[in-house]
């Protein structure tokens, strides 16, 4: 998995983060880490670029909501805890729809597994950029 950062400004400050390849196991605690240090530089808004991650596994969906739980300034669970881990993702849904965590144009194959989870409730997806930017 490839991880880059870049800044936007709309409304507010927007970091980006791309995520290119698969997001699993292997990988999801580097985006975790990626996404703590971006918040740790004072980033309150963050947009995740899924348009060239192909694939999500349920350690990524943990990764996503362990950033949600970051932006909103509440402990992440502790991965080493396995399912407990992935149940504490019902806190997800129900803090509603996620302010600083939004997400861009993720694949169709992607964009299902996100569906089956529920987590396209609770996430904004988008397939513009700037109007992503702009909904911060």
């Amino acid at each position: 998995m490839e991880i880059t950062v870049s800044q936007e400004q709309g409304r507010a400050a927007v970091s980006v983060i791309h995520i290119a390849g698969h997001l699993d196991g292997q990988t999801y605690q580097s985006l975790i880490s990626k996404a703590s240090e971006v918040i740790g530089t004072g980033a309150k808004n963050i947009l995740l670029d899924l348009s060239d991650l192909t694939y999500i596994s349920s350690a990524g969906l943990v990764a996503l909501h362990t950033i949600a739980l970051l932006t909103r300034g509440e402990p992440p669970p502790d991965p080493e805890n396995g399912w407990a881990a992935l149940k504490s993702m019902d806190r997800a849904r129900d803090g509603g729809i996620q302010q600083h965590l939004k997400l861009l144009n993720p694949r169709p194959e992607v964009t299902r597994v996100l569906d089956m989870v529920g987590f396209s409730e609770i996430f904004e997806i988008f397939t513009d950029k700037q109007k992503a930017v702009d909904s911060f």
